[in-house]
């Protein structure tokens, strides 16, 4: 349960490019498996392919849009960033939102022991997702 009960419920679809379509369906990463929801009781559930995140609002810091990315960096399964643990669920290069976290988060591999400080989404519409996110941590 998180501190921010009662919020509207919002479904955020990602946005797939034909490549980015193509390399995830191998994993499991297609139009079905994948979402990001602003759950009523107050959390951020992101899906893809057989990897999920979830956290509460509240533990979330800061969203910002971002991109483009490098296909070869991002394209296919979930990633991570050697670099600082920050995971990205990538469907196109465009554009997607990069979430941080006030407390890191399991979601990578199954036994929940790699924790990441961030999640980088790329949605069909970043700025809305962002905004969502941004007035239901301040409501």
């Amino acid at each position: 349960m998180s501190d921010h009960p009662h919020q509207p419920e919002r479904v955020f679809d990602f946005r797939f490019d034909p490549l980015y379509r193509l390399a995830g369906s191998i994993f499991g990463v297609r139009p079905g498996t994948t979402l990001v929801r602003l759950t009523d009781d107050g959390d951020v559930d992101a899906r893809f392919g057989p990897w999920r995140l979830r956290t509460p609002l509240s533990n979330v810091v800061s969203t910002s849009v971002s991109g483009p990315y490098h296909p070869l960096l991002t394209a296919g399964p979930a990633r991570l960033s050697l670099a600082d643990r920050g995971l990205t669920f990538a469907t196109n290069r465009d554009l997607g939102v990069c979430l941080r976290f006030a407390g890191p988060v399991p979601a990578i591999e199954p036994f929940g022991l790699l924790h990441h400080p961030g999640l980088t989404v790329t949605v069909s519409d970043p700025h809305g997702l962002a905004a969502a996110i941004e007035g239901a941590r301040a409501g």
